[in-house]
């Protein structure tokens, strides 16, 4: 008898071993890439839940979906290190022109953070809404990602805290050093983001008010971020004239507050400074040798945008918007401003002034829907359809349409945005909205990095003309920028960690969206997967909305 049960024992056992193994989602066959930028290999991901739960030859194994991904690459989920999707995705959760693409995070915060607001705050962007309107309905950063997870969208989503946003709420627009109440105001506002899960302080520094900030000022918020290994990111004061002397500004806050440092969208802006580019690369060099952590991000594009607020001198917007529109109508402040406008200096960074001419500035973004037929014009369209100068056309375009209008500026070279791709410490970001071809989204234009951005590195840059190999692409666009944010469990694909994972065809992927025509969505992305859950099925958006907050490490339960 005892025999017999010793049998039946043994055949219970290896029914048991011999069962295949199954997972929620079964990926077979692909091209792995784990973002590591070590050599790909044929392999397959198991995932359960919202985690990979297996990765390697799964022989055998089934899913209660499987995915045939024989010619396609398997990588992590992109990294969108710069995001304006703030407003985008309230209106469109579906990110669709990121989702995509294979951005699986989207990391915001320049300068401009969506809290923490107080009440006049609150006022002032409900009255500044363009085409997508909404309900502040949050104080707090931490509540606006909660608010945006909890409306749902598909990608997750982080943010650092706006040292321009700090700033205006504790003490508004104006042009001074903050006293030394405000100054600890600022810094508790910080030391509550971090402490809720911000990435660290982000700056803007051409813009007003984030101008009169002192780099002490900037110091000490960063000091705060630092006490919870935090990053300092920042649109630096000059990408133009001053650049070099701005990127020394940036080493300094990183080494006197103790703290990493990024510089968002690295570039040389305006022909007279095309040739810096080994400067600032010496520069970059020569701190991190000594022991500082600089990295660095961009655009793929030779044409930056924002509005017409970088044509005007910082000085002339004090106090915000109305305050701004008003100077511009006194007929003395104006002929003041104007002489500004065309003369070059590098007392501010006049984008205008950094560019060829005025018909390398296009007007993409009205609020006023009696300009939206201006929509894709130049400046110097613009301006000779009124019979009027450049200069004094942007001056009155900000009047007439209740905003800083949004605008594109042609700045760098292709020779350099080649070069910089190449930099071991680059990695990438939008700087822009995530939209959809429809709706409200039509009736503004827009940069076409909006829609092509990291599909342009990996099919015109890596592909096409391989500047640089594809694994290394990959992780650029994902274990880099995670380990630079700090942030747990993303940017590869390993076991344990979240299933955010972008499946594409590397002979396919490309972007379609052109400065004339931007409003075309990048193709080759096959199949997308945000924390295990498929948003993008056979290229086509699926309506998931899986996305999560995603915490940085200050983050305190």
């Amino acid at each position: 008898m005892k025999s017999f049960y010793s049998l039946f024992a043994g055949i219970l056992l290896f029914a048991a071993c011999s069962s295949p193994t199954k997972y929620d989602v079964l990926i077979k066959n692909g091209q792995i890439m784990d973002g590591s930028g070590q050599t790909s290999y044929i392999g397959d991901v198991g995932i359960n839940a919202d985690t990979i739960a297996a990765i390697g030859k799964l022989d055998g194994a089934q899913g209660e979906l499987e995915i045939d991904a024989t010619g396609l690459v398997v990588a992590p989920g992109f990294i969108n290190m710069l995001s304006w999707a703030v407003e985008s995705l309230i209106e469109d959760g579906r990110s669709q022109s990121d989702i995509r693409q294979g951005v699986t995070l989207e990391v915001f915060g320049e300068g401009a953070s969506m809290g923490p607001l107080n009440e006049t705050m609150k006022e002032e962007e409900l009255k500044a809404q363009g085409d997508i309107k909404y309900p502040i309905e949050w104080t707090s950063l931490a509540e606006y990602l909660d608010f945006l997870v909890e409306k749902g969208v598909s990608t997750n989503v982080a943010s650092f805290i706006g040292a321009t946003t700090v700033r205006i709420n504790a003490l508004g627009y104006e042009d001074r050093e903050p006293t030394p109440e405000e100054l600890e105001s600022m810094k508790d506002m910080v030391r509550k983001a971090m402490e809720e899960g911000a990435l660290g302080v982000g700056s803007s520094l051409i813009y007003a008010p984030a101008f009169y900030a002192s780099t002490e000022e900037l110091i000490e918020l960063c000091k705060v971020a630092s006490e919870y290994d935090g990053m300092y990111i920042s649109h630096m004061r000059s990408e133009g004239g001053r650049l070099l002397e701005s990127l020394d500004e940036l080493i300094r806050i990183a080494a006197e507050a103790n703290i990493r440092a990024e510089v968002y969208h690295l570039k040389m802006s305006g022909q007279d400074n095309w040739g810096k580019f080994d400067q600032v690369v010496a520069k970059i060099d020569s701190a991190r040798a000594a022991g500082l952590v600089i990295t660095t991000d961009m655009y793929n594009y030779i044409a930056g945008a924002t509005g017409l607020d970088a044509s005007m001198p910082p000085w002339v917007q004090e106090g915000g918007y109305e305050k701004w529109a008003e100077r511009l109508q006194d007929p003395a402040i104006r002929k003041k401003v104007y002489q500004e406008m065309i003369t070059p200096t590098n007392e501010w960074e006049s984008l205008m002034q950094a560019v060829e001419g005025p018909d390398k500035i296009i007007l993409v973004g009205f609020k006023n829907d009696s300009l939206k037929y201006l929509t894709g014009k130049t400046l110097a369209e613009v301006a000779e359809m009124r019979n009027t100068t450049p200069a004094e056309a942007a001056m009155d375009l900000v009047v007439q349409d209740g905003s800083r209008v949004g605008t594109i500026y042609f700045l760098m070279s292709e020779e350099n945005v080649k070069k910089q791709i190449a930099l071991p410490y680059m990695s990438f970001g939008s700087d822009a909205g995530s939209y959809s071809i429809e709706g409200v989204f039509l009736k503004s234009s827009y940069h076409p990095r909006a829609f092509g951005n990291f599909s342009r590195l990996l099919g015109k840059y890596v592909r096409d003309e391989q500047v640089l190999p594809l694994e290394e692409a990959i992780y650029k666009l994902t274990t880099l920028p995670a380990t630079n944010l700090k942030i747990k469990k993303r940017g590869a694909l390993k076991e344990g960690y979240y299933g955010d994972l972008a499946i594409f065809d590397p002979e396919k992927i490309r972007d379609n969206a052109t400065f004339e025509d931007p409003m075309q969505y990048a193709t080759g992305m096959v199949h997308v997967f945000v924390n295990g859950t498929q948003a993008l099925k056979d290229g086509e958006h699926t309506g998931a909305l899986p996305g999560m907050v995603v915490k940085g490490p200050g983050m305190k339960e």
